[in-house]
């Protein structure tokens, strides 16, 4: 006899996320269901709109990555019209993406990901001069004296007295799939709390080139912000010498705590928990859309993150990716909330795709889902008919089968200090590792990029938008383009269509939509699926820290929401078990 597991709404993620898992006598999960469970529509609401003001909409399809849609949106209108952007808008591109990635991978992995490995109750059995030992032997970061740990234990002991736990609530405490010591734990939750202040440093970057941070601004054929000059002065609205060296002290601040914190403290944990380099491998298959050129996006070669496909965990072949090509990507809806004009089991490329609304699944109070039939409001993007699975782990193996001499370098070292192979790559932990190893890739490129703008600022380059084109006047009367980026969660595309100067047509394909969808026309499930089926066996079907573990090992980002509420206002989090 089997029972089913709903996970409904899954926390610590972005937007609504349900999970379902059917686990056999002895607690293994036999099957997984993943489910989108609400509906972003953006699509439809772009239509008609004029192409230069798409990227201002598309940011909001998210609360978190609102950076990365502005980037897709711009390059798909540029794309569309053949818009050249200036080298400097490109590094400034390329900076601000890097800095979204860093800021996104460690708040990720401290805030959204740590609480699946690390026990905070357990920290108050902890001896701070021990934990300062342990936390000395792994790096050179300032605070590790016993009395810091001592007060950061203390700020935990007055959470648990108070019978308030705040952002620790709802864990699982105790639960015996903890593994780390107490001193570990202590550790870790006091790099949680500097993570929170470390952030307000990182959004410098954003607010200097974009004016704001979330949602900062774009401009379609190069950058918003105008350059004054090494010494110059065009206003509080320009980039000068001291939002120069601003910027260069946030990068520096920034990997200080990615060299000495992050990087550490995820070869520290990962070394507790080595079993997990053994499950939730998921479908074999990896895609990149490639990003941050040293030249343009018309010259892949200059990609740092390289395009290309992976199958069946093949390194030594790499598959062209052509975005443009109907027969190469195609998203499918047999499983989802939508229908298509040609039918349900039609698949369709993004330029002819719809976004026809049909919910025919259970009404609130949610009974189990029909997976027989429609399950979820994402649909299943397919390259050449197979599930795809991309983000961090997808671009660190394609840096690696490519020769990237750094990435072979660091990802063999760390793969070394953890006496793992390779293989264990391939896993739930793999994921987690992945995005570490980029974070230190990606941000140790920043300080290159930011050093070459300042050499073209003192050549005399002051350009940071292309005007050729802008007037519509001078359009096609039809257009249509991609925008692609490798966002942090993975390969990200907006497509467009342009008719008569407006916006006839826009499907923006996510990360999370590769990696989160349902199965698709063939019964394929997608890579939260069918990672959950390999070799997951749960403790407590009441607290499936198992499935947390690899779902936010992908870190899911669905839409723009953040709680799921009911009529009163109050949470609502639901494990149930048939």
């Amino acid at each position: 006899m089997s029972d089913r597991i709903v996970v409904d709404p899954v926390t610590r993620i972005e937007g609504h996320l349900r999970i379902e898992a059917e686990t056999d006598a002895s607690g293994n999960i036999i099957g997984a269901s993943s489910a989108g469970t609400m509906i972003r529509g953006i699509e439809l609401i772009l239509q008609g709109r004029d192409p230069r003001d798409a990227w201002a909409y598309a940011q909001r399809i998210c609360g978190v990555c609102t950076l990365v849609h502005g980037i897709a949106s711009v390059r798909s209108v540029e794309n569309a019209l053949n818009y050249q952007i200036p080298a400097n808008a490109q590094i400034i591109r390329n900076l601000m993406i890097a800095a979204q990635y860093v800021h996104d991978h460690v708040m990720h992995f401290y805030h959204l990901h740590a609480l699946d490995w690390v026990d905070v109750v357990s920290a108050l059995k902890a001896d701070p001069t021990a934990t300062s030992v342990l936390a000395q032997s792994l790096s050179k970061w300032p605070k590790s004296s016993p009395g810091y740990f001592s007060d950061v234990q203390k700020k935990v002991k007055n959470f648990v007295e108070s019978g308030q736990l705040g952002i620790f609530t709802n864990g699982y405490w105790g639960h015996p799939a903890y593994k780390l010591p107490p001193e570990a734990n202590l550790m870790a939750v006091a790099h949680y709390l500097e993570a929170l202040s470390w952030q307000r440093e990182v959004v410098k970057i954003h607010t200097i080139f974009g004016g704001k941070n979330p949602h900062p601004n774009f401009l379609v054929g190069g950058a918003p912000s105008p350059i004054s000059g090494v010494s110059g002065d065009m206003g509080a609205t320009a980039l000068n010498i001291l939002g120069l060296q601003e910027i260069s002290n946030t990068i520096t601040k920034m990997m200080d705590f990615v060299d000495n914190v992050y990087v550490p403290d995820t070869i520290a944990i990962a070394g507790f928990y080595k079993d997990w380099f053994k499950r939730g491998a998921g479908v074999r298959n990896f895609m990149t859309f490639g990003d941050m050129p040293e030249t343009s996006m018309d010259d892949p070669s200059s990609y740092f993150i390289p395009s290309g496909v992976i199958l069946d965990r093949d390194l030594t072949k790499i598959h062209p990716l052509d975005l443009n090509d109907p027969e190469q990507v195609k998203e499918f809806i047999a499983h989802s909330y939508y229908d298509y004009s040609a039918g349900k089991e039609a698949g369709l490329h993004p330029y002819d795709g719809e976004t026809n609304l049909n919910y025919t699944g259970p009404k609130p109070p949610y009974d189990f889902l029909d997976i027989e039939n429609s399950y979820s409001w994402m649909k299943s993007p397919r390259w050449k008919g197979q599930p795809m699975e991309v983000g961090p782990l997808a671009r660190v193996l394609m840096l690696y089968a490519n020769g990237h001499e750094p990435t072979q370098a660091l990802t063999n070292s760390v793969l070394k200090k953890l006496d793992v192979p390779i293989d264990a790559l391939y896993s739930t932990l793999g994921r987690t590792a992945a995005r570490t190893l980029e974070t230190k890739l990606i941000g140790d490129k920043m300080q290159s990029w930011l050093g070459k703008l300042i050499g073209n600022i003192k050549a005399g380059d002051l350009s940071v938008h292309n005007d050729e084109l802008w007037e519509p006047s001078s359009w096609p009367s039809e257009a249509k383009g991609v925008g692609f980026m490798e966002a942090p969660r993975g390969a990200l595309a907006h497509w467009i269509v342009i008719k008569d100067e407006k916006i006839a047509n826009y499907q923006a394909v996510v990360p999370s939509t590769w990696n989160a969808g349902p199965r698709d026309v063939d019964g394929q499930d997608g890579p939260y699926e069918a990672a959950l089926t390999d070799n997951h066996q749960l403790h407590d079907p009441k607290q499936p820290v198992e499935i947390l573990r690899t779902i936010h090992s992908f870190d899911p980002c669905i839409a723009c929401a953040v709680h799921v509420t009911d009529p009163e206002g109050e949470e609502l989090v639901k494990v149930k078990v048939r």
